[in-house]
């Protein structure tokens, strides 16, 4: 009876008391997260509605639910074309990110010559820098290269553009790998490549991961640069697409946020599915 008497104080002192800070934290996260899960449930659930509900009550649920909207935008061969598009595009600049980005990141971590910070901080000052501010010139430059309405012409300016970013994540981890083991690999026979291939890429998955997810999610949701540079409507990607079926079907609003959803679902899944890898990721690149 003695050792269970003393074993419930040990037990109550050990819960910790919950203050206004951490019930405000929580209160502003589940806010954040409401304001951003909203809009995504309610184009979603509005694909299951009807025109006609939508407009006379825009806030409610479907009653009944339609899958009307859903099975015709499938049905188109538009849609397939379009998403065959964005994920030729999206996959290319995702695999060239990795790669140009990884090459780059593991040079300035792991050599060390003069400027190296130099051109760090250059790469870093490419986050400052607006796409948007580019659009003009880049767009001329491509024209005299003969790549307008090509699928180069998305992928070449998504991959630089998304090299800044990249470099910044991959460079804490490649710095945080100790130097003994590219000394013991050394003495085993592996020059600097094979330890990038064989050490240096299995320890940096969380990071590549990160890089490879945000790169493939920017590129899935491009529109300006599509716009501008893709003229042919058989390479049109999915953000392009929603904005030609809103056009054309300017009425059928239930239609409209169908399409907008299985638009936006792919990136939504897979961004989803890494969640895990993506907070690992940013975390070393915090402490690195």
């Amino acid at each position: 009876m003695t050792v269970a008497t003393n074993a419930v104080p040990a037990l109550s002192s050990e819960r910790r008391p919950v203050s206004w800070s951490t019930a405000l934290t929580y209160a502003l996260a589940l806010a954040v997260a409401a304001v951003s899960i909203a809009p995504v449930v309610y184009v979603i659930v509005g694909g299951f509605r009807t025109t006609p509900q939508i407009v006379a009550n825009p806030a409610g649920l479907p009653d009944p639910w339609v899958w009307d909207n859903y099975a015709r935008v499938l049905t188109q061969s538009n849609f397939w074309r379009q998403a065959f598009n964005s994920a030729l595009i999206a996959l290319a600049t995702t695999l060239g990110v990795v790669a140009l980005g990884v090459c780059a990141a593991y040079v300035l971590a792991r050599y060390t010559f003069r400027g190296r910070e130099a051109l760090y901080t250059f790469f870093t000052l490419g986050l400052l820098f607006p796409a948007g501010a580019a659009i003009l010139p880049l767009y001329l430059l491509l024209r005299d290269l003969n790549m307008i309405n090509s699928y180069y012409a998305v992928i070449l300016p998504q991959v630089a553009f998304s090299l800044p970013l990249t470099i910044v994540i991959l460079r804490p981890f490649l710095s945080a790998i100790p130097r003994e083991l590219e000394d013991a690999a050394a003495i085993d026979g592996t020059g600097r490549l094979g330890f990038l291939w064989r050490i240096v890429l299995p320890l940096s998955r969380p990071a590549l991961v990160t890089v490879g997810v945000l790169a493939f999610v920017a590129s899935w949701n491009a529109f300006l640069l599509p716009l501008l540079v893709l003229g042919d409507a058989s390479r049109h990607t999915l953000p392009l697409g929603v904005q030609n079926f809103s056009s054309q079907y300017t009425t059928d609003t239930a239609g409209v946020l169908a399409f907008t959803s299985l638009a936006m679902l792919p990136a939504l899944l897979f961004f989803t599915f890494a969640e895990k890898q993506i907070v690992g990721g940013l975390q070393g690149a915090v402490k690195g």
